[in-house]
C-alpha cells in the first residue's frame, strides 16, 4: 500500500464520509450536460444531455436490469453506446434481448470500445472478481463507473479503487438495490427517527432456500476465486444495509464458515445437470432448457467460453461457504451478529435492532411453503411499555420494486435522496471489506481489523 496514505482516525473518517451526501441526482453528477437547460423541442440538445453508457458483462443481470429494463424505459435519459463481453455469441444474444443496435466489442477490446464510443459511464456487470479491474480502467480512460455489487472481492482491489478515484477525479456508484426495498426504507426511517434511542446491538439472519441458495453453487459464485465467497457476493448487500442503517463504520470482524451442505457433501456428482446420470435421484437437478432466456444467453453460447450455467451443486471444487456466522464491531459501539445459510426450506430474513428504549424486529418474507400477503412484518417493543406491529407490502417490479427506484435515483435528473440511498466508493468499499475480513478470519482463525486491510483517503470523493 502506498506510504502516502495517512492513517485516518475514526472521528475524522466519519466527518469526511458518512456526513457527506450525494448530489440531488446521480445523473447530474455523472453527466454535466444536464446542467444546461435546453429547448425540449431541440432534438440535438435533448440527445446531448443523455447519459451515454457502455455495458461490460452481458449475462442475465446486464441484459435485463442494465439492458432491456434500462434502455427502453429510460431512453429519455440514457443512450447505450457499446456492449462488451468475453463471449462473442453472448454479445449477439444480448443485443437481441436488449433491443439495441449499439456496437459490440470483445473484452480484450475494452479500451477500444471506450475510445470509439466515448461513454460518460461504464456499467459493470461481470463476474465479481473483475469489477475492480474494469472500474479502474474505465476511470483511467475518463469514464465514471456504475458497478454492480460487490465493488471488490479483495482488499488490494479496494485500495486500488480508492487510489484510482482520487487520481482520476472520476466517480464510482455501486448499485445496492437492497437499500431501496420497501422494508429496508421502513427500517431506515425508524432508526433515524430516534424512536429506539441509541442502538446497542443488531442481528441479521439471512435464509437462502434450496432454490435460490443452490443456484449460486451451479454458477461461478461457488468458487471463491470468482465471487470472493457469498460473504462478499451476497452478504455485501446485507453489510451495506447495516452500515447504512447504523450510519457507522465497521472496525473489527470475526467469523466462522464452512462448506457443510453442497460440494463434497454428497455421494454422487456430475459435470452439469444436462446429461447427468443421476438426474432421476438428485433433488437438485435443474433443467436449464425449460427457460428460453437461459438457453439464449448461456447454452447457445457455452462452446465459445466453456461456461456451464447448470453446473453441479456437488462439484468437488466448490469452496464458497454455504454456512457462516459473522461478528462485527462498529465504531459507534454497535455489535452485529450475522448469519447466512444457503440451503433452507424457506427464504427470507430476520433482522433486529436493540436500543436503549426498545427493540425493532423485522421478518422479511421471500419464498416459503405458506402464503403471506406482505413482504415484511414489523414489531417495535418499548422497554417498560407496549408493543406495536404492522406490515409492509411488496413493491411492484423486479426485486420488489427496488430496481426501478434505484435506476430512477441514478438515471433521472433532480431526484431527491432523502434517505441517502445513493452509494459511492465508501459504501462499496466498506461492505466488501466486511465480507473480505470475514473470509480472512475464517481462513486464519483470527479477528481482522478493517484498518489493517486498507489505508483510507483523507477525503472521500463522491
Amino acid at each position: 500500500m502506498s506510504k502516502n496514505h495517512k492513517k485516518i482516525g475514526r472521528r475524522e473518517f466519519l466527518g469526511n464520509s458518512t456526513k457527506l451526501a450525494f448530489a440531488s441526482s446521480a445523473l447530474a453528477m455523472l453527466n454535466k450536460t444536464n446542467e444546461v437547460k435546453a429547448d425540449p423541442n431541440d432534438v440535438k440538445a435533448a440527445s446531448a444531455k443523455k447519459l451515454k453508457v457502455a455495458l461490460i458483462g452481458t449475462g442475465h443481470r446486464g441484459t435485463s436490469t442494465w439492458g432491456k429494463d434500462m434502455v427502453q424505459p429510460y431512453s429519455e435519459y440514457v443512450e447505450m453506446v457499446g456492449l462488451c463481453d468475453i463471449n462473442p455469441k453472448r454479445l449477439e444474444a444480448a443485443k437481441r434481448l436488449i433491443g439495441t443496435d449499439a456496437p459490440s466489442y470483445l473484452a480484450k477490446d475494452f479500451d477500444c470500445m471506450i475510445k470509439e464510443t466515448k461513454p460518460d459511464a461504464v456499467i459493470i456487470t461481470t463476474p465479481d472478481c473483475f469489477h475492480s479491474d474494469y472500474a479502474i480502467r474505465a476511470m483511467e480512460l475518463g469514464c465514471d463507473a456504475i458497478v454492480e455489487k460487490p465493488l471488490a472481492t479483495e482488499a488490494e482491489q479496494c485500495q486500488q479503487l480508492l487510489d484510482a478515484e482520487i487520481k482520476t477525479g472520476k466517480k464510482i456508484i455501486v448499485t445496492f438495490n437492497a437499500r431501496h426495498g420497501n422494508s429496508a426504507e421502513e427500517a431506515k426511517k425508524i432508526l433515524t427517527s430516534g424512536e429506539l434511542g441509541r442502538i446497542i446491538s443488531a442481528e441479521y439472519q439471512e435464509y437462502l432456500d434450496i432454490d435460490h441458495g443452490a443456484s449460486y453453487f451451479r454458477r461461478w459464485h461457488g468458487k471463491i476465486r470468482f465471487s470472493g465467497s457469498l460473504l462478499v457476493h451476497k452478504a455485501s448487500h446485507h453489510f451495506d444495509q447495516m452500515n447504512w442503517w447504523l450510519d457507522a463504520e465497521p472496525e473489527e470482524v470475526n467469523a466462522f464458515g464452512k462448506v457443510a451442505f453442497y460440494g463434497k457433501n454428497n455421494s454422487f456428482r456430475s459435470k452439469n445437470c444436462r446429461g447427468c446420470p443421476f438426474a432421476d435421484k438428485c433433488d437438485f437437478y435443474w433443467d436449464i432448457t425449460q427457460k428460453q432466456r437461459m438457453m439464449d444467453l448461456y447454452v447457445a453460447c457455452e462452446d465459445a467460453d466453456g461456461y456451464l450455467r447448470d453446473g453441479c451443486v456437488w462439484d468437488n471444487d466448490i469452496d464458497t461457504y454455504d454456512t457462516m456466522t459473522v461478528e462485527v464491531k462498529y465504531n459507534n459501539g454497535v455489535l452485529l451478529s450475522y448469519s447466512l445459510n444457503a440451503y433452507m426450506p424457506y427464504e427470507g430474513q430476520r433482522i433486529a435492532f436493540n436500543g436503549q428504549k426498545g427493540r425493532l424486529d423485522i421478518r422479511n418474507y421471500g419464498r416459503q411453503p405458506w402464503d403471506v400477503e406482505q413482504v415484511a412484518d414489523f414489531r417495535v417493543t418499548y422497554s417498560f411499555k407496549d408493543t406495536k406491529t404492522w406490515t409492509v407490502q411488496r413493491g411492484k417490479g423486479a426485486h420488489g420494486g427496488s430496481d426501478v427506484k434505484l435506476k430512477d435515483l441514478i438515471l433521472k435528473p433532480n431526484q431527491p435522496d432523502q434517505l441517502s440511498q445513493l452509494a459511492g466508493s465508501r459504501a462499496g468499499v466498506m461492505s466488501s471489506l466486511i465480507g473480505i475480513a470475514a473470509r480472512k478470519s475464517i481462513e486464519t482463525g483470527k479477528r481482522i481489523k478493517i484498518t489493517d486491510l486498507v489505508k483510507f483517503p483523507l477525503e472521500w470523493r463522491w
